[in-house]
């Protein structure tokens, strides 16, 4: 019995049938070992459908992603290795996803924590008798920025940049109906771009103009005010609670989120997280705003410009190229907030915080 495929939400195992009819089996050993299973307890939202700034209340796995990326690997390469590369790509992702990035300063490249991948695949005895009995180094597998068709760079199209457009489309934001995500996946075919590279294309040019309109929403959505200030807070109130040794790096890699979540809710941030938690839309100003936490940063611009025929999209259409230009000109420079504060917990402290929000 699989410990994980056979518990998957109906919706995720029709949408897992479109990126790939034929599951394949000798998958589901790697998918349920310790590590994987963990991160079924991490939402791809990174935190924010926790609260009602947004109306996704549809779990999606960071597991569920990792599993889907190596559909799509799959479908189009047949390889193993490839194919696992992109299984075990988010396999250090911690709680609340992103937000740890947040914590790490890495809000702008956001790949603070993928440097533990191969640590965390070497330390699994499970993985590495697998590794080992399919004959498969884990320099095969611990890094999809080997093949172009697992991950490549913005704004080229991969299995992962796919995946978490067609997945977040149709599960969290609700831009995309079954049917659309069946039209986007069955124009795509394998073309070869400019640096003479694989890459994951689309056959017909409305289908990919269509894709690039929805794909330019989910863009801002992902570094909206209301975005960046929900992961800066989680951020936040993580790097407080572990500077006051009420919880430690290591949990957020080990504990669930809805552990975590009851860690906050019975700290003395409780209040803050409830404003949060309960707040319909986020304030802004274009100067500080005196007496209240606030967020003052750019994120990382995620965006994909993919291949028509062999040539970007935007070369080739003009409503392409503007919604593209338009996403890329989403203003970041607001002073984001709600009406609480931290309680202040020494002078120093409160030094250090504030050289978080400017």
């Amino acid at each position: 019995m699989s410990l994980y495929y056979d518990h998957v939400h109906e919706k995720i195992k029709k949408y897992f049938e479109i990126l790939e009819p034929n599951f394949p089996e000798w998958l589901n050993e790697y998918i349920n070992t310790k590590e994987l299973l963990s991160q079924q307890y991490i939402s791809v939202t990174c935190g924010t459908i926790y609260t009602d700034l947004f109306k996704s209340d549809f779990f999606f796995s960071s597991l569920d992603h990792s599993v889907a990326v190596a559909l799509i690997v799959w479908h189009f390469t047949h390889d193993k290795k490839q194919t696992l590369s992109g299984l075990f790509h988010d396999i250090a992702t911690p709680v609340f996803k992103h937000c740890v990035d947040f914590l790490n300063g890495d809000y702008m490249i956001q790949e603070s924590t993928e440097e533990l991948t191969t640590e965390i695949i070497k330390s699994s005895k499970e993985i590495m008798m697998l590794l080992k009995r399919d004959h498969i180094k884990v320099s095969e597998v611990d890094n999809y920025h080997l093949y172009p068709i697992a991950d490549n760079d913005m704004p080229k199209l991969s299995a992962d940049r796919l995946e978490y457009s067609l997945s977040n489309a149709l599960f969290t934001y609700n831009l995309l109906e079954v049917e659309n995500i069946k039209e986007i996946y069955n124009d795509i075919e394998i073309q070869t771009n400019e640096q003479n590279e694989s890459e994951l294309a689309f056959k017909t040019k409305k289908i990919a103009r269509n894709f690039v309109k929805v794909t330019s929403k989910l863009s801002i959505i992902y570094r909206e005010d209301r975005t960046r200030y929900s992961m800066q807070l989680l951020a936040d109130i993580l790097k407080r609670l572990n500077n006051e040794n009420k919880i430690s790096k290591r949990d957020l890699y080990e504990l669930k989120e809805s552990d975590v979540i009851r860690i906050i809710e019975n700290s003395k941030y409780n209040h803050i997280f409830y404003i949060w938690k309960h707040a319909k839309k986020v304030k802004t100003l274009k100067k500080v705003p005196k007496d209240v936490y606030y967020v003052h940063h750019g994120a990382k611009v995620r965006y994909i410009d993919p291949l028509w025929n062999g040539k970007r999209i935007s070369k080739c259409c003009k409503i392409a190229q503007k919604l593209i230009e338009s996403n890329l000109a989403y203003d970041m420079s607001n002073y984001v907030y709600l009406d609480f504060q931290f309680p202040v917990s020494d002078i120093e402290y409160k030094k250090k915080e504030t050289v978080i929000s400017d």
